[in-house]
């Protein structure tokens, strides 16, 4: 879904038929002027955004902008100024609160995962463990987060997890299944697959025809060896409940990435405020 899209149904979602509260006692012709008044320290995210909700709302009201998408913030800074008519102003505020407040709590989150492992090769993925019709803004907010993207949704890459497997009948039937149909839709999608235990790990390798394999709840120790298994084969990731403070003991087995679903689903807004000025 597009953003300008996200933030029409948005508008239609919070203001229907008319922001009442503003217009019965806010005249049409005042004008004023808000800051955006950091209370957390975090990652920043939403900026950007934020500047098409405004557009969308008043083409005409006016933004100052002092920090940007991905910098560091502190208690106390102020992100942009914004004036114009009042009514605009206050329509807009909570949905540009919203938007920036879950953006940059995802983005200071995935900035704690992404700098415990910087030294490494290791990458830190989000996962499709988003909020239904946003997803686009909260995997932005991961990137702007210094973390990478998984696949944005099941249109673009081809991932087989278990019960995929488990219904197509088995390991060895999943892959050439979809290599067949991949084939025959002349469709250009990477293969990743998901196992269980070396059980599965070794029947992906006897089958090949992939792109990644994902080592799903593998101890460190068990990830250790799987990687040696497929070194120079294909890419490798783990996942399966890894938390910040064992990232780095499996980042440091050698894969190539480890997704993790808390950087989109367990996350706690950074806290902002609007405030007239």
């Amino acid at each position: 879904m597009k953003i300008d899209q996200i933030i029409s149904n948005a508008i239609i979602e919070d203001i229907a038929d008319g922001d009442h509260t503003t217009l019965s006692c806010i005249p049409a012709t005042a004008m004023g002027k808000t800051e955006l008044l950091v209370k957390e320290e975090g990652i920043l995210a939403g900026v950007e955004v934020a500047k098409k909700v405004f557009s969308q709302i008043d083409k005409d009201l006016k933004l100052e902008i002092y920090i940007n998408d991905g910098e560091k913030i502190k208690v106390g800074d102020i992100v942009f100024h914004v004036s114009g008519k009042v009514q605009s102003i206050l329509q807009a505020e909570r949905l540009v609160l919203n938007i920036m407040q879950r953006m940059s709590g995802i983005a200071t989150q995935t900035n704690l995962y992404a700098e415990r492992i910087k030294d490494l090769k290791t990458k830190v993925l989000d996962t499709r463990k988003t909020t239904p019709g946003i997803r686009i803004l909260e995997k932005m907010a991961v990137k702007i987060g210094g973390g990478e993207n998984h696949r944005m949704g099941l249109y673009d890459m081809i991932m087989l997890k278990d019960n995929h497997i488990d219904f197509a009948g088995g390991i060895k039937q999943a892959i050439e299944s979809t290599n067949k149909y991949l084939k025959e839709k002349n469709k250009d999608l990477k293969i990743e697959i998901e196992v269980r235990d070396f059980e599965e790990l070794n029947q992906v390798l006897e089958t090949g025809n992939v792109d990644r394999i994902m080592l799903d709840n593998f101890t460190p120790e068990e990830t250790i060896k799987a990687v040696k298994l497929i070194a120079g084969k294909y890419e490798t990731e783990s996942s399966g409940g890894i938390t910040i403070n064992d990232l780095r003991s499996y980042a440091e087995c050698g894969v190539d990435f480890i997704s993790i679903g808390a950087l989109t689903h367990q996350i706690k807004s950074l806290d902002l405020s609007m405030n007239a000025i």
